[in-house]
């Protein structure tokens, strides 16, 4: 072999290798280094197997994805790959055998196998393909059908999209490309950050790829070849969006056991046969958790086991999804994607995406310039989009070509984008509010001369938009013929209203308007108006985070204080207590002392002193510095960007990208949280392309 890695100052991984079949497995097995507990993790929850030795909190998720067919799609999907592209299956092939070569090195570094007791297991062929749909199976975010459900149900049918009114429960990133008529190079920049929820390790890693087809420097995902969001080629650069395109659908299913203890379902043909096995759900330290697997003519049934008498009827919901319908994932695109020397390759090669669906900002240096959506979108009904739908009524099937992708320019010398209506409208139902893109968009036209290092500063932007309707609630508070607020209260409406609106860490004000807010947020939550929706949801465990009332309240704030249920009156009689609350209260401190960062880790500290190491955060939901909490209920920050960077065109070696830990997921490494101070500064490491500086391994 004729691989060399080479490292820079932030250990970041730098791989050369004679061909893209080599270069993929040195991803691989320098991946497997650098990562391995992370990579086995997210192989078990691609298996459904992370109970068996993360114990039973796993289980639903297990569960889940035992029921989802997750596994056993990756294999259909890796077959169809191995039919129409087997150049690309043996490279995503050499891939998985990298990982497997360097999985016992980076095994013996990691503390958490040895805590566990996890052996390091085999990696397939199939499994990135596993990792990747594991990744994104719910980022669609279909269990939001289920809270609609719950809410017209429960609410009443004319509140079914009450909560969504631009995006109470999305988010998603931002991304933004500048023209070269509005930079100091004359040459394009391409710049953003996904938003995610933080993982420690972080979900994003640092590579560079280069062999003599192409030399690539962008974000991975641990556990999946190439690099399918965001990278710059030295000709050409790209990145990605969440478009929050609706493309999975929820079935009401009619079920009934067989006489032989199989399953049927009832369809637009009547009852006919749905396949069904048992599976078991190993669970460290307690009981093992049986699982029947169905799946009818829509899709995989997911909401759980029936009765087992013969001739018994329930009812369940089946999810249908692109790539077990297709079984195509858009891998192919991958390594034509590296392979790009234009932006018009990067749009050919994203003709062969499918899951996740994205919108797509790209730029060459030629002055090529690309603004589409890449995926697959399935044609149906609108009612399919909103909530689930009867699997015996044929008008609820999926056409049999996917809607076309629309296609936009760069107007004024930018182009935004950050999950709000736009370019992917047609294509979905929720999407975030215009606060993000608008924000980027006036900061964007305010200079002709924009430099990689200035447009570093546009992600650390923390204006909160977001914060104007509740402020002029606030200032109609006083005003309402109410009798006025109590003299402390009269003070917190003061400062608010003077307030700049930024939700800086170290803003006493910022933390005076999140407390006020997290009040308005509870009051407004245990209305009696919402009753039903406080009670539980008769969905699997895994699918609760979509169902709880107080943050979908938190989340759709905006909405819910000039509409809704909720009387008027009472809205001003809610704010004008939140404001006592907080008077009377001890003084809120600054927003970075509660907005803290909380990542997830798949076997955490629980120790107060390991909580208490993470720091304060700025920024805010909608925020350009998008952190995101669940108001009323904590501050904490489990969302923010899981990575950022900046591509410039006229040079690589200007462009900069950081992740908010470092290049290695083994505790204790020099370059294991090494970048994580820079992150919280809203910085960016260099971008260092000069093989004469960085450090070659040995070995």
């Amino acid at each position: 072999m004729s691989i060399e890695v080479y490292r820079d100052a932030y250990g970041v991984p730098h791989l050369r290798a004679g061909d893209p079949e080599e270069l993929a497995f040195a991803q691989g097995r320098v991946t497997a280094r650098d990562r391995a507990w992370q990579l086995e993790v997210e192989r078990h929850r691609a298996q459904g197997t992370t109970a068996a030795f993360l114990g039973a909190a796993e289980a639903e998720w297990d569960a889940f994805v035992r029921r989802v067919r997750l596994a056993d799609t990756a294999r259909r999907c890796l077959a169809r790959l191995e039919e129409t592209d087997p150049e690309t299956a043996d490279w995503v092939r050499a891939y998985a055998d990298g990982v497997n070569d360097g999985l016992a090195e980076g095994a013996r570094r990691a503390p958490e196998f040895a805590a566990t007791g996890l052996a390091a297991g085999r990696w397939e062929a199939w499994t990135p393909l596993a990792v990747w749909l594991s990744t994104h199976i719910l980022f669609a975010g279909f269990p939001t059908k289920l809270w609609r459900e719950q809410v017209a149900t429960r609410l009443g049918e004319e509140w079914t999209e009450l909560f969504a009114a631009d995006g109470p429960a999305t988010a998603g990133s931002n991304g933004w490309l500048v023209a070269g008529e509005r930079t100091a190079s004359g040459a394009a920049l391409v710049a953003g950050d996904p938003h995610r929820f933080i993982e420690a390790p972080g979900v994003y890693q640092q590579v560079r790829l280069a062999c003599p087809e192409y030399d690539v420097v962008g974000l991975a995902v641990p556990g999946v070849p190439g690099l399918a969001h965001f990278g710059h080629a030295g000709h050409v650069a790209w990145a990605i969006t969440n478009a929050m395109a609706d493309y999975q659908d929820l079935y009401r299913e009619r079920l009934r056991r067989t006489a032989g203890g199989g399953v049927e379902a009832y369809g637009p043909d009547g009852w006919r046969p749905a396949a069904a096995h048992a599976e078991t759900v190993e669970v460290a330290g307690g009981e093992p958790v049986p699982v029947e697997v169905v799946e009818t003519a829509r899709g995989p049934v997911i909401t759980g086991d029936g009765p087992a008498e013969p001739g018994a009827e329930w009812e369940g919901l089946s999810l249908r999804y692109v790539p077990r319908v297709t079984g195509r994932l858009g891998f192919e695109a991958l390594p034509r994607l590296l392979a790009a020397r234009t932006a018009a390759e990067v749009d050919t090669a994203l003709d062969a995406w499918v899951e996740p669906v994205n919108v797509v900002l790209a730029a060459d240096t030629e002055g090529g310039l690309l603004h589409r959506v890449a995926g697959h979108v399935p044609v149906r009904p609108r009612a399919n989009s909103l909530r689930p739908v009867p699997a015996w009524e044929p008008a609820h099937a999926w056409a049999a070509e996917p809607a076309p992708l629309p296609r936009g320019g760069v107007t004024d010398g930018y182009a935004v984008m950050a999950n709000a209506r736009g370019l992917a409208a047609p294509l979905g139902v929720e999407f975030a509010p215009a606060h993000r893109a608008d924000r980027i968009a006036e900061l964007l036209a305010a200079s002709a001369a924009w430099t990689p290092e200035a447009t570093a500063a546009v992600h650390r932007d923390t204006d909160n938009r977001a914060a104007a309707r509740l402020l002029a609630a606030v200032d109609a508070a006083a005003e309402d013929g109410s009798g006025g607020l109590s003299p402390a209260a009269g003070e917190v409406r003061k400062r608010l209203l003077a307030w700049d609106r930024r939700m800086d860490a170290e803003s006493v004000d910022a933390g005076l308007y999140a407390a006020v807010r997290g009040a308005v947020v509870r009051r407004l939550a245990a209305h009696e108006v919402f009753a039903g929706l406080r009670e539980p949801a008769p969905y699997p465990g895994v699918f609760t985070p979509w169902l709880y009332l107080g943050p979908r309240v938190g989340l759709a704030l905006e909405t819910l204080l000039v509409t809704g249920p909720v009387p008027a009156g009472d809205v001003a009689r809610i704010v004008r207590e939140a404001l006592e609350e907080t008077a009377a209260g001890e003084p809120p401190a600054a927003w970075g002392a509660t907005h803290r960062l909380a990542p997830w880790q798949a076997l955490p500290d629980p120790s107060e002193e390991a909580d208490a190491r993470w720091p304060g955060l700025g920024g805010d939901h909608d925020c350009v510095l998008s952190t995101s909490s669940a108001p009323g209920y904590t501050d904490r920050s489990a969302r923010a960007s899981a990575a950022r960077y900046v591509w410039d065109l006229a040079d690589r070696e200007r462009s900069g990208w950081i992740v908010p830990f470092g290049a290695s997921g083994v505790a204790g490494d020099p370059h294991h949280e090494d970048q994580l101070p820079l992150w919280l500064r809203g910085e960016l490491a260099p971008v260092t392309t000069d093989w004469n500086r960085l450090t070659k391994e040995q070995g």
